[in-house]
């Protein structure tokens, strides 16, 4: 392990989304008791920290990110005393524990929001949200044209002639970040997870807390984020004075000793994004160009090479993601043409059209992805893992419209598939009622072909992708702190050294390509009479 406080610099961190992970009480719906009966397997894969999605209390208009109450366990998912039982045997483990803070928003049943609902204009309780007048007849029009992330108007009407913003769904108003209230409560709830065992913080929509809300409001078309500003002046998103609220936050966990982390979830610009990542700031941001690039050794070295030049300026760790419950998993957007990224491209009319075009090659997608991770584990910084991935998962289409959750598909009455596919409950065996997640029918259902990907049927392959991410892990944890070297290499290959005794090898193109010397400890693909296959990875000592 690293030293006590800078672990998070080259760690390899999981992605557990609890409600599709492991059910333990035969309800359909995973928990965090299903996460304690998995801890072995977590410490046998070889992370060093687990990253769980909202597990609070919440009437789950978003999958838990609207939250009722920050300080608290979602009954369907357990108890507090479950969430210490988890976090005992996590640490136990060797592993740490990330949680996510959801700061924008509530949930519409949050308290304070009742309150807001319930008190006249311009009360106290409703200065802690975003609440403004209605213009036009009797005051019935929003405010603005502002468009929300999951479509549909960004202001809901309060019902008295008010309307409160809401960048995302109506059951998620936003805070209102300049009350001083509202700051308070955010550190008390940081505190209080820090003092049951916390290790760190993951920070949902980090880049939208503060707000412009200078009247008269802008025209959504001046400030839609689909072309965002690079100076800080967007009204909504990525302002400069956020960075205010999250150095209040470091000193206050900075009396810590070691002081949890803070990950910055900032869908900004390459440039912008160093400034979540600064000591003054959360000290570690995102970097997602890996999860809207296609499978080539131009933009994944460009992107390396940009990310970890950025994470060096500001003395931070650059972080590595492929896949997360927000996004198309890469098995799938590896075996789709190479004709743009995940947003607007081919992943994206795939699910539109319910997996009929393009024509999804699986083998290929799955040889890319165990080609690029296997890139990435060789990289300095710390590498972000969704479940699932290490068992080559793709995306799951066949899901019946009356099955799906995401509100993005509800709100555009189905034109937007939305994020079910990447959230269905993992299988664990190769039989049973829900491929052992649980001993009942799962909130989403799964598909057939899960019984081949299953856990239970990769523990005794040693060729398996299970077997690949174990083994990565491991050799990764003995070489992690060495330093990387480019070594000039054909357009289609990206080959670095870490020291003197690590070389990884990608081979992007079509043909099989000569390996350096060296001995071969690892391949994501069998290496024949010293070639390597396309779309594959070797490392070598």
């Amino acid at each position: 392990m690293n030293d006590a406080a800078d672990w998070w610099r080259n760690a390899v961190v999981y992605e557990i989304y609890p409600r599709s992970f492991a059910d333990s009480d035969a309800d359909g719906v995973g928990d965090l008791n299903g996460i304690t009966s998995r801890v072995d397997y977590l410490r046998e894969l070889g992370i060093d920290a687990v990253w769980l999605t909202p597990f609070y209390r919440s009437p789950l208009a978003d999958g838990g990110y609207d939250v009722e109450d920050y300080r608290s366990v979602d009954p369907l998912l357990g108890t507090l005393d479950d969430f210490d039982r988890m976090t005992a045997a996590l640490h136990a483990a060797g592993i740490k524990v990330i949680v996510d803070v959801v700061a924008n928003h509530s949930s519409a049943l949050h308290p304070w929001f009742k309150q807001a609902l319930a008190a006249a204009p311009g009360s106290p309780e409703r200065d802690r949200y975003i609440f403004r007048d209605g213009v036009g007849p009797n005051r019935s029009e929003p405010p603005s044209d502002w468009q929300s992330e999951f479509g549909g108007p960004a202001w809901h009407p309060a019902g008295d002639g008010q309307f409160y913003l809401h960048l995302f769904a109506p059951e998620q108003p936003d805070f209102n970040w300049s009350n001083r209230e509202v700051q308070d409560d955010f550190i008390t709830t940081l505190r209080f997870w820090t003092e049951r065992g916390v290790d760190g913080f993951r920070i949902d929509a980090a880049h939208t807390l503060a707000k412009d809300l200078t009247e008269p409001f802008r025209p959504w078309a001046e400030i839609d984020k689909t072309v965002p500003l690079a100076d800080g002046s967007h009204p909504l998103w990525d302002r400069d004075e956020v960075h205010q609220i999250y150095a209040q936050w470091r000193a206050a966990l900075a009396t810590y000793d070691p002081p949890p982390i803070t990950v910055a979830e900032a869908w900004v610009q390459p440039h912008r994004r160093g400034r979540y990542a600064a000591s003054s700031s959360l000290g570690q941001a995102f970097n997602f160009d890996l999860t809207e690039s296609d499978f080539t050794s131009r933009q994944f070295r460009d992107i390396i090479a940009h990310n970890l030049a950025d994470a060096d300026a500001v003395n931070s760790a650059p972080t590595w993601v492929l896949s997360n419950h927000d996004v198309v998993r890469h098995a799938t957007r590896y075996g789709l043409p190479l004709q743009g990224s995940d947003r607007g491209g081919p992943a994206q009319r795939w699910l539109s059209s319910r997996g009929a075009e393009p024509l999804l090659d699986r083998q290929l997608g799955l040889d890319r992805a165990r080609a690029a991770i296997l890139l990435l584990l060789a990289l300095p910084g710390s590498v972000y893992l969704y479940q699932g991935e290490e068992l080559g998962l793709h995306e799951v289409v066949e899901i019946p419209d009356d099955a799906r959750q995401d509100p993005t598909f509800l709100r555009s009455l189905g034109a937007s598939v939305g994020r079910d596919g990447a959230r269905v409950p993992l299988p664990w065996t190769s039989v049973g009622p829900s491929f052992g997640f649980g001993q009942s029918r799962p909130f989403l259902p799964q598909p057939a072909w899960f019984a081949d990907a299953s856990v239970q049927s990769q523990e005794s392959d040693a060729d398996s992708t299970l077997a690949l991410y174990r083994a990565a892990i491991h050799f990764r944890r003995l070489r992690e702190r060495m330093p990387l070297e480019w070594v000039d290499a054909a357009d289609e290959v990206l080959e670095f050294t870490r020291g003197p005794g690590w070389r990884s090898v990608t081979n992007f193109g079509a043909r099989p390509v000569a390996l350096p010397s060296g001995s071969v400890v690892l391949a994501s693909r069998a290496i024949t009479d010293g070639m390597l296959p396309s779309n594959s990875t070797a490392w070598l000592t």
